[in-house]
């Protein structure tokens, strides 16, 4: 099994840790030698700093923290997580318990050679209706506008190769972050995975995408990336037939 590094990005989720991050180092201990848990405490304003030392105290240095003074948005907190992340796999999923580590084994029996990223996507979504509605519109509409192949980004249950992930870079600070990573990963042509996972009610806590304010940002984030994409398509298409008219003289 080749090394692994886990994270989660957290946002006032102290409720939630201790019974997240003991449930990952009971899974990843069964699993494989090499491994690291991060938490991204991305400028919590609960007491999840002090839940994060308590955890450190109890489970040693393969537990780090990562701590943002002031919030960064969910975009922040994930390329804070990328950058940590040290080994040949990165897996993340979020800090509110929603979804079950327990199933990272699942994403792992799919992640042969060839593939760069195993997506979860949710067998039922358990949220309120107008949460479920919300998710699926924005789903499909951005699923159309990419032309993103995997069924559902908004599962927030990802494995990664590393030496993809390398490959790309991010700029998104809100959730749109979901859109530019898998877009931008099914361009580098890796062989894309997708499993079932269960989704569970949130018993903490209060969602950030579900507020007017975040939906606007992600909307105009959505909005840029998509010039950016497009440009980037463009200007890519441009770059080939260059080097075909004029080869470089060795």
């Amino acid at each position: 099994m080749p090394s692994l590094s886990v994270f989660f990005p957290a946002y006032n989720d102290a409720p939630s840790l201790a019974g997240l991050i003991g449930k990952t180092f009971e899974t990843l201990e069964r699993l494989v030698a090499d491994f690291e848990v991060i938490v991204v405490n991305d400028g919590s304003q609960d007491n999840t700093g002090e839940v994060l030392e308590q955890l450190r105290e109890r489970h040693g240095p393969r537990l780090r923290v990562v701590t943002h003074e002031v919030n960064r948005g969910y975009g922040g907190a994930l390329r804070s997580g990328f950058a940590a992340a040290t080994k040949d796999l990165v897996f993340y999923t979020d800090g509110d318990g929603q979804y079950d580590v327990g199933e990272l084994p699942k994403l792992l029996e799919r992640m042969s050679d060839d593939v760069g990223l195993v997506n979860g996507y949710k067998l039922e979504r358990n949220d309120p209706r107008h949460r479920i509605w919300i998710g699926n519109t924005y789903n499909r509409f951005a699923r159309f506008l990419f032309r993103i192949r995997i069924r559902d980004i908004d599962c927030d249950f990802r494995l990664i190769r590393r030496r993809v992930l390398d490959e790309i870079r991010l700029f998104s600070t809100s959730g749109t972050i979901c859109v530019e990573l898998v877009r931008k990963l099914e361009l580098s042509r890796c062989r894309v995975e997708e499993v079932g996972v269960h989704h569970y009610p949130r018993l903490h806590g209060r969602s950030q995408f579900f507020r007017v304010r975040s939906l606007l940002k992600t909307l105009y984030q959505l909005a840029k990336l998509y010039v950016s994409l497009c440009l980037m398509i463009l200007l890519s298409g441009w770059e080939s037939v260059l080097l075909c008219r004029f080869p470089s003289q060795t």
